[in-house]
């Protein structure tokens, strides 16, 4: 089994600081008694969290595709519920894909073995949350850019 180990240090008032093994720090303000977080909440790296996992799992099933993805940009929303805990209960996450000759089945395929085999973050996530996705195409024939 594997296990992951990670250090939170107080900062100040509502900050915080993280880093796990790969060493990079991570600060976290939350939004509490109107304070105007400085940094990113909680709640918002959860949903990065899921985006960096299965955008990871996407592009690297069309790799193994050959396909000529330029980029992978992710719109992704959360509604919570009203009362605490604030869980999310809601996620959608638009894909935005940009390449050259890029096949909707083939994205479509990606995210779903993301979706339903490889995300652990969507694994998790989706114990609380109905989790829905939509797939978009982008020509990239003209330029490529990241």
């Amino acid at each position: 089994m594997e296990k992951k180990e990670i250090v939170v240090h107080h900062v100040n008032d509502l900050m915080f600081a993280g880093k796990g093994a790969s060493n990079h720090w991570t600060v976290i303000e939350s939004e509490f008694e109107g304070n105007t977080p400085a940094a990113t909440g909680p709640m918002e790296l959860v949903l990065v969290a899921l985006g960096g996992c299965t955008g990871s799992d996407v592009v690297s099933i069309l790799r193994k595709k050959r396909t000529s993805l330029y980029s992978l940009t992710m719109n992704i929303t959360g509604e919570r519920a009203e009362e605490h805990p604030k869980v999310f209960t809601k996620i959608h996450v638009e894909y935005i894909f940009k390449g050259k000759a890029l096949r909707l089945r083939d994205v479509e395929r990606a995210v779903e073995l993301s979706t339903t085999k490889y995300c652990s973050v969507s694994a998790m996530l989706s114990k609380s949350a109905v989790i829905t996705h939509s797939c978009t195409i982008v020509d990239g024939t003209d330029e490529r850019t990241r």
